[in-house]
């Protein structure tokens, strides 16, 4: 029997709509001739920081330069200890890495796979500078929660919202809880552009203007380098892109959610057999840039065996993240083993990084 295939990604039914908008963006950004750090820039960077509940928006050239970059315009660097979640894109951990302060890694809640601030709690030294809450799937982490923590042991909160466009939780907005945010708009994001492209907001105008100062060799003024800082802008053509797409990005998140919706229905009566979604505590504010199953222990289907018979029937799937940051061979030097209870300190300063690059 032939199926039509349901790809993993597929950005044409969200792009035909709005091509000529697109097009039309793209030849405006040609004529004007500002390809890096033009107008439209500029006002995308202004736009969706306002959205995201922040002051200042400055564009990067990934969400892993927004991490890795915004972490240093914090001031997080060398002997700082900074916790984030095992269960993450390797971006996150490489960001603190490239910020020269350790990373200690915490395990997640099964139920949700958002960091487990119960673990994160016990993780805390007297080094302990900042905490990331990953806002995973489009799913946030607790502000409440969040906010507690960071008031009881003095730490910041840089928020990880590659995932979580516009997401809400408990009256905030991703990018509106901590001290900044690192945004992603690679192409299958919820916000996607036609490359690689990130953002780190703020309410923090100091935290902006040297943000703006490391994006750009450190300049802070033409030929003028105050900071050691690097070639990273979100180009100008990118950035035409993705304020087009913006407007639209409320009704397709509103989409997403409402769709995840009746998967929930039409999964529901699987959990018996071991196969249940992750939970969302977000209600609507939920943007589910991933809808994500677990195949539990109870399943008497392994994983495999589900992913290759939902191929058979043109249904593309993929794992989040077959290996998590702790266990992929590039990081073997932070010390981590398999099994291992992450909230242990490991002492990785820059020196130690180093080592790890030779």
């Amino acid at each position: 029997m032939h199926h039509s295939t349901i790809p993993f990604v597929d950005l044409t039914a969200q792009h035909q709509p709005i091509q000529a908008k697109l097009e039309q963006a793209v030849q405006d950004v040609i004529r004007q001739g500002d390809y890096v750090l033009g107008q439209a820039l500029s006002e995308f960077e202004t736009a969706f920081a306002l959205a995201c509940g922040a002051t200042y928006g400055v564009g990067v050239a990934s969400g892993t330069d927004a991490i890795a970059l915004g972490l240093q315009a914090c001031g997080i660097g060398e002997g700082d200890e900074v916790i984030l979640p095992a269960n993450t894109f390797v971006a996150t951990l490489i960001g603190v890495l490239r910020s020269g302060a350790t990373p200690v890694f915490v395990d997640c809640d099964p139920k949700t796979a958002l960091i487990d601030l119960m673990a994160a709690e016990k993780a805390i030294t007297t080094r302990t500078r900042a905490i990331i809450p990953v806002h995973l799937y489009g799913q946030m982490v607790s502000p409440r929660r969040l906010l507690d923590l960071a008031s009881t042991y003095d730490l910041l909160i840089f928020e990880d919202a590659a995932q979580a466009h516009l997401a809400e939780r408990e009256g905030y907005r991703a990018g509106s809880i901590g001290i900044a945010a690192a945004f992603s708009f690679y192409p299958s994001k919820n916000l996607g552009g036609f490359g690689d492209g990130g953002m780190l907001v703020t309410r923090e105008e100091i935290i902006a203007q040297t943000m703006r100062s490391l994006r750009n060799y450190g300049a802070t003024r033409k030929y003028f380098h105050t900071d050691f800082g690097t070639n990273s802008r979100l180009d100008t053509l990118q950035a035409a892109v993705l304020k087009t797409k913006f407007p639209f990005l409320y009704d397709w998140n509103c989409d997403r959610n409402r769709i995840a919706r009746q998967y929930d229905a039409l999964l529901k009566p699987l959990a018996e057999y071991g196969i249940v979604p992750i939970e969302n505590h977000c209600d609507a504010g939920h943007v589910y840039h991933l809808y994500v199953i677990r195949v539990t222990e109870a399943s008497p289907i392994e994983r495999t065996t589900l992913q290759t018979a939902l191929a058979e029937m043109g249904i593309q799937t993929g794992i989040h993240y077959p290996i998590p940051c702790h266990l992929q061979p590039a990081f073997h030097c932070l010390g981590y083993r398999a099994g291992e209870v992450l909230i242990g300190l490991i002492e990785l300063g820059q020196k130690f990084w180093q080592k790890c690059l030779t």
